[in-house]
């Protein structure tokens, strides 16, 4: 019997679906907790997946949805 076939996931390439990552500054404030800014992934804005459209064009290959 035929398995259904899954919808395909469109992970980001940039960032491999880790869209936002915090960064510390390397310094501490009045309180001792480290002081980090939060990143995003440029290629998806930190969403961390794409439309198909955008895939193909940042992958250079071809995605069937």
């Amino acid at each position: 019997m035929p398995q259904p076939s899954h919808a395909q996931i469109r992970v980001c390439p940039g960032c491999d679906g880790f869209a936002s990552a915090a960064v510390t500054l390397g310094g501490r404030d009045r309180n001792g907790n480290r002081r980090t800014i939060t990143v995003h992934c440029r290629t998806c804005q930190g969403t961390g997946t794409l439309p198909v459209r955008q895939l193909v064009t940042a992958t250079g290959s071809e995605v069937t949805a």
